[in-house]
């Protein structure tokens, strides 16, 4: 059992393994009190006033309490965020990395810009950990390239990839959780399949072409990925992922 697991963690792409092992590591540190979350909570005011800028990181790798809402978010990260590095981002971890980059960057825009905006700013301030919307973010990117895979839920009934999301964000409200966190990772990931998928196609623009610098931290090999016949887009546009 130890051997299976060990052999499944380490067929992890580098960038899943990474961020699970963090989050793990992060949520038990906590759950033993070794580490604090008021060190980790996203604090505009310790961020700008005292230089806390490891909060900016931190707040996204803790998951709250080690519960059964807990495990839910570890299989959702390993899973969906291990699905999209081997295929959508195969043989390009610089841009499964940026596209992770621009997803906490746009997160954390929302909180802080909502956190100003009248009769809402209440609710953004009460958000003080975007783990379980940046997992929720990958779901969705994950769900608008893979929409017509057939999925169940709990066995109980049975619906395509596409409604994924909304399945889920269903679930939250039925079992008590607010629906904000998740409603947030469907907005960044909208975001990033826009910019990315959609737009591109529309104008033969790529707004969100890795940046050199990102690229260069990785040695990424080009790999030629099929895509379904049954996408909804036309063939990618074709690039150079040579640095």
């Amino acid at each position: 059992m130890a051997q299976a697991v060990e052999e499944w963690y380490k067929q992890m792409p580098i960038i899943t393994r990474s961020y699970l092992t963090a989050a793990v590591v992060t949520t038990v540190g906590c759950s033993l009190e070794i580490i604090t979350p008021y060190n980790l909570y996203l604090n505009p005011s310790r961020i700008v006033k005292q230089y806390e800028f490891w909060r900016l990181v931190t707040n996204f790798l803790y998951f709250r309490k080690m519960d059964l809402d807990f495990l839910f978010h570890m299989f959702f990260l390993a899973r969906y965020s291990k699905l999209l590095e081997e295929n959508s981002f195969r043989g390009r971890t610089a841009d499964f990395f940026y596209m992770l980059l621009f997803g906490a960057s746009v997160l954390t825009g929302i909180v802080l810009v909502g956190g100003m905006i009248p009769y809402v700013s209440e609710s953004f301030a009460r958000i003080f950990f975007l783990s379980n919307s940046l997992t929720f973010m990958m779901v969705y990117v994950w769900s608008k390239r893979n929409p017509f895979i057939h999925m169940s839920f709990l066995g109980l009934f049975t619906f395509t990839a596409a409604y994924l999301p909304w399945v889920l964000l269903g679930f939250s409200i039925l079992v008590g959780s607010s629906p904000w966190i998740d409603l947030l990772g469907m907005v960044a990931g909208h975001a990033y399949y826009f910019l990315e998928d959609v737009y591109p196609r529309m104008t033969g623009r790529r707004p969100l072409r890795t940046p050199a610098i990102i690229k260069s931290l990785f040695a990424d090999e080009n790999v030629v990925v099929a895509r379904p016949g049954n996408a909804r887009f036309g063939a990618p546009i074709a690039e150079n992922h040579e640095d």
